[in-house]
């Protein structure tokens, strides 16, 4: 017999296991009862390397579920006790491109290969306001969570990147429009217009790239919050938005690629209102500065990740 210190008597039990048993067995019963232990995660010092990009890509794939909650969590919030609610998803593009018409059609002309213009610009500011709504709201995504990045541990890039979600699903809703014009002013779609889908995926990769960037620095100085805006309207005339690349003259052409958002819009025209494949040099290297500047990115964005929530 046994004694617990309150005094209680107990039998003992022997729980060796059976002859033949494996040991186990014992051990196994005993582990079962214990608590299961908490996961634990420790931020190490910030590191700037390949493995970087992989094991963060790995722990992103884990946390797949968090970052399809706030994707839908920023669609909600967005539109949230708006009159017109998405509506302005289509209100927006179909406004500028009323400016632009009237602007290049009445008060100067616009090379635009005999597409007319309302669909010509449409194709156009579509892909661009993608790019440049979600890189607007995504640099400012951290600063706006601090709670967030002081309380719990998740991968820092879901927030950013959540912003470019829900401007994909916008860029969707807009599509419609663009659909309608293309109706009304016949113009014949060809399988080409499938090109569509990676082009808008590395356009997309593109905005991701620069988001996680300067969302990393402006964690750091807000200045970059307050310059973005700025950046991306003189931006949006340095590429083939409301003109053609045929306007920009041929010497100046292949440095005028060099940006990817330029070759990836070009493109985009080109395979739905020209029916044509995209050029395959201006695309390979859209894609190929696309891939270069979202791994920088990212590596840079982990190796700041350890120390955003003390100087947050």
């Amino acid at each position: 017999m046994g004694t617990f210190p309150e005094g209680r008597a107990v039998s003992q039990v022997d729980v060796r296991p059976e002859a033949g048993a494996p040991d186990a067995v014992a051990t196994t019963t005993m582990e079962a009862s214990q608590p299961a232990a908490r996961p634990l995660k420790v931020i190490r010092p910030p590191t700037f390397s390949v493995n970087t990009i992989f094991t963060g890509v790995r722990t992103l794939v884990q946390y797949s579920d968090l970052f399809y909650t706030l994707s839908l969590f920023r669609l909600n919030v967005r539109y949230k006790q708006s009159v017109l609610g998405w509506s302005w998803a289509l209100l927006q593009p179909l406004a500028l491109m009323g400016v632009y018409t009237v602007i290049f059609t009445r008060v100067t002309t616009i090379a635009t290969g005999g597409t007319p213009y309302p669909v010509f610009v449409f194709s156009g500011l579509l892909p661009w306001i993608f790019f440049s709504a979600s890189i607007s709201s995504a640099v400012q995504g951290l600063v706006l969570h601090p709670n967030l990045l002081t309380k719990m541990y998740f991968p820092r890039e879901i927030i950013p990147l959540s912003y470019l979600a829900a401007g994909l699903a916008d860029f969707c809703i807009a599509s419609l429009i663009l659909i309608s014009l293309i109706v009304h002013y016949h113009i014949a779609l060809t399988w080409n217009l499938l090109y569509a889908i990676p082009i808008v995926l590395l356009l997309g990769g593109f905005a991701a790239a620069i988001a996680l960037f300067f969302s990393a620095i402006q964690v750091r100085f807000r200045d970059v919050g307050l310059a973005m805006p700025f950046v991306l309207q003189v931006w949006m005339f340095t590429v083939p938005v409301v003109y053609s690349l045929q306007s920009v003259p041929v010497r100046y052409r292949r440095l005028y690629l060099l940006d990817p958002a330029a070759g990836l819009i070009d493109n985009f025209r080109t395979v739905v209102l020209g029916g044509a494949a995209p050029n395959a040099a201006s695309l390979v290297t859209s894609g190929v500065i696309t891939i270069l500047c979202l791994g920088l990115a990212y590596a840079y964005f982990k190796s700041s990740e350890a120390t955003m929530a003390d100087v947050i």
